[in-house]
């Protein structure tokens, strides 16, 4: 028999994130605290089994909030100036970019979530689709009826989840100069927001807290 998981518990977490910003070494940079979590008894070779979701975090402070690109045009458009996205692309804008292998991909690196009208979906699909798609950033559909401000404030917030061909969870959930407490319930939020497909403990194995340039700290789950 091995040994019993204990229940996931938020002391447990904090006390990884303040060993993890202990044993880092000072950079002349402000470091971002990951999350790593190890999976165990996931097919990953059944496409139901792998993830691409985003979470919105309690504590985000305003240096890492999302970039945001919308592609629509008339009313929609002039909504998404006016709500102060990061970037607004018109029909044209992605004609444009049809063929032009280097400005799509510098697009698809540049913004963090993509938000869409539903009629330019398939001109995205087409154009943007070999780049957006493999970085799991594919446009959410704006529906006419949405609260487009509350939709931007949440999407700013959020981190990208993905589990494709290996078992492992990893995004930050922080930064090193926020408290131990902020952080940890950021931790937690991705954590329960991830037990909707994988249960703990039947598929967790292991799970880490690091600092961008440190060593990673291992969270006692038993």
């Amino acid at each position: 028999m091995g040994e019993k998981l204990m229940p996931l518990n938020e002391e447990a977490i904090i006390k990884a994130i303040e060993e993890a910003k202990g044993l880092a070494k000072k950079r002349n940079f402000k470091q971002s605290v990951e999350l790593i979590i190890k999976l165990k008894d996931v097919d990953l070779k059944r496409p139901e089994n792998r993830l691409t979701t985003t979470v919105a975090l309690p504590h985000v402070p305003p240096e890492k909030l999302a970039k945001i690109c919308v592609f629509a045009t008339g009313d929609l458009a002039l909504k998404a100036k006016e709500v102060g996205v990061d970037a607004v692309l018109s029909r044209e804008d992605l004609e444009s970019l049809s063929g032009d292998k280097r400005r799509a991909k510098e697009l698809a690196k540049k913004y963090d979530f993509f938000l869409a009208q539903p009629d330019l979906m398939p001109i995205i699909g087409r154009i943007l689709g070999p780049y957006l798609g493999p970085r799991g950033k594919m446009p959410s559909v704006l529906v006419p009826s949405a609260n487009l401000k509350a939709v931007i404030e949440r999407q700013r917030k959020s981190v990208l989840i993905r589990v494709r061909d290996q078992p492992q969870i990893m995004c930050w959930i922080g930064l090193e100069d926020q408290p131990a407490k902020a952080i940890a319930e950021n931790a937690l939020t991705v954590i329960n927001a991830i037990e909707a497909k994988y249960k703990y403990p039947q598929n967790i194995e292991k799970m880490y807290i690091k600092l961008t340039m440190g060593p990673a700290v291992k969270v006692k789950l038993r």
